[in-house]
């Protein structure tokens, strides 16, 4: 069995990554049967913040959204064009349940931690995107993401005792700046392989993209 390495670059407050996610997902299940045996995709998660200057912990959607867009209706409008977008790819947005637009740097941190526990933050990165836009969780909430680290099968005591430090903080910092370095200004981004494109792009578009990083790996 051969690896592809996929970078996926994102924020978990990033409506089209949460999509891309699940775009992903079903790519890999369109893959050919035979492709499928032949290949493990080897995943990292590396941080981009689409708000890093925001409070701590969070602040007021609404006023988030009229400050950023003008006027709330129009945000509405907005929310609504994602709602339908993600229907096809089972992404689902529960707009009225989030109140809060949180600063993310803790759920990063988070992923990061979990990456380095037991190699894999697949599961963590899908309950924080979940938490968010079906469940209006505050992810500036370290209980809120001790909650959801401990759903993704991760020690709660182990999880809220890493949330009240500062450790992944610097890495965290650090991978954002090598994401910038290498050209990534907007999320989500993709890197399979030699294969890269930004934006959650259509599932076939994703499935053609695994299928060469698969051939390539043969070649």
């Amino acid at each position: 069995m051969k690896t592809i390495p996929v970078t996926i670059t994102s924020d978990f407050i990033c409506p089209w990554c949460f999509i891309g996610e699940r775009r992903l997902a079903r790519a890999v299940a369109h893959l050919s049967e035979d492709l499928r045996e032949e290949i493990r995709l080897e995943i990292s998660w590396r941080p981009f913040e689409l708000n890093p200057n925001i409070p701590a912990d969070g602040i007021d959607r609404r006023a988030y959204r009229v400050a950023k867009f003008g006027s709330w209706e129009y945000s509405q409008r907005l929310d609504a064009q994602v709602v339908e977008a993600g229907k096809k790819d089972g992404a689902v947005f529960n707009y009225d349940r989030i109140s809060r637009t949180p600063n993310t740097r803790r759920a990063h941190r988070l992923v990061w931690w979990a990456m380095r526990e037991r190699g894999n933050a697949d599961s963590v990165v899908d309950r924080l995107f979940e938490a968010y836009f079906i469940e209006g969780r505050d992810l500036s909430s370290p209980a809120e993401l001790t909650g959801i680290a401990e759903n993704a099968g991760l020690p709660r005591d182990a999880a809220a005792g890493f949330l009240a430090s500062d450790e992944g903080t610097d890495q965290v910092i650090a991978a954002e700046t090598e994401a910038y370095r290498s050209g990534v200004h907007g999320v989500p981004d993709f890197r399979m392989g030699l294969i890269g494109f930004s934006g959650a792009q259509p599932m076939e578009i994703m499935t053609e993209a695994l299928r060469r990083a698969g051939l390539n790996r043969f070649a």
